[in-house]
C-alpha cells in the first residue's frame, strides 16, 4: 500500500465509522503532512480520491470537510459521444458552430469563472450524418486555461476535457424540453418536438470546469444510471 492509500483508507474509515461525521472538516493538508511525514501532494491526491468518491467536499479557504449523506445515488457515467457512437457501429461527426472567449454575465457564470474567463462553444454532434446532440458549452479558463489554444474546430470539447481535465465532482441534470425554433432547426426537428437536455457540471477539487447542455431529439440517444454493490457503499446510513 503506498502512502497515499494509506492515508486514503484512514481517512475512509473514520468516515464510513462515524468517527467523522457529515459536516465535520477533517485535518487541514498540512496537519496530514506532519502526521505522516509526507508532501502535501501526497495528501493532495488522498483527498481527490476521497472527493471524488462523494465522501468529502473541498471549500476554498474553509477546508475539507465530510460530505453530508444521500438518500439515493446513481452512477451516470460522462459519456464520450464519439466513442459511443463508434461503438455503435455509426460515423461520428461534428462541427463548431460558434467560439467566444468572454467574461461571466451572471451570478452561476461567475461562480464557475472564478475571477477569469469563459471560453463559449456551440457545437453538433452527427451519427451517420444525422444530427446527434446540439451542444453549449462553458469552461472556465482559470480551471482549464489550455483549453484557450486548442483548436475545438477539429476536436470535440467534450472529448479533451476528459483527457486532459479529469473531474473529481460532477453533478447532472436531465429533463424533457421542447425544441425552440433554432434548436430544432439544427437537429432537423419540427419546433417543438420532444428532446431530452442533460445540463453537466464538473469540478475539480471543488473548483469549477466546465458546464454543459447538451440537448438530444428525444427518439434518437437514452442515458442508463447503473446501480451496484460496490456505488452503493458510497451511501453513508
Amino acid at each position: 500500500m503506498t502512502l497515499h492509500q494509506r492515508i486514503y483508507a484512514d481517512l475512509e474509515r473514520r468516515i464510513l465509522s462515524g468517527d467523522l461525521s457529515p459536516g465535520d472538516r477533517i485535518p487541514f493538508e498540512h496537519e496530514l503532512t506532519d502526521a505522516y511525514g509526507c508532501s502535501r501532494m501526497t495528501v493532495s491526491k488522498a483527498i481527490s480520491e476521497l472527493a471524488g468518491r462523494g465522501l468529502v467536499t473541498r471549500r476554498r479557504r474553509a477546508g475539507t470537510f465530510v460530505a453530508q449523506p444521500k438518500a439515493h445515488a446513481a452512477v451516470l457515467a460522462i459519456p464520450d459521444l464519439q466513442a459511443e457512437v463508434a461503438a455503435r457501429g455509426q460515423t461520428y461527426g461534428y462541427a463548431l458552430l460558434d467560439r467566444t472567449e468572454r467574461e461571466a454575465r451572471d451570478a452561476a457564470e461567475d461562480e464557475l469563472a472564478a475571477g477569469g474567463r469563459l471560453l463559449d462553444l456551440t457545437c453538433l454532434h452527427r451519427a451517420d450524418q444525422a444530427p446527434l446532440a446540439l451542444e453549449h458549452r462553458l469552461i472556465a479558463l482559470q480551471a482549464a486555461p489550455q483549453a484557450a489554444s486548442v483548436d475545438f474546430q477539429t476536436l470535440a470539447p467534450g472529448s479533451w476535457l476528459l483527457t486532459a481535465e479529469p473531474w473529481t465532482e460532477a453533478e447532472n441534470r436531465i429533463s424533457a424540453i421542447e425544441a425552440d425554433a433554432e434548436t430544432a432547426h439544427l437537429l432537423g426537428l419540427k419546433p417543438g418536438s420532444a428532446c431530452l437536455r442533460v445540463e453537466r457540471r464538473t469540478w475539480r477539487d471543488g473548483q469549477g470546469v466546465t458546464r454543459v447542455w447538451q440537448t438530444f431529439p428525444g427518439d434518437r440517444y437514452d442515458l442508463v444510471a447503473r446501480f451496484s454493490p460496490a456505488a452503493m457503499k458510497d451511501i453513508r446510513r
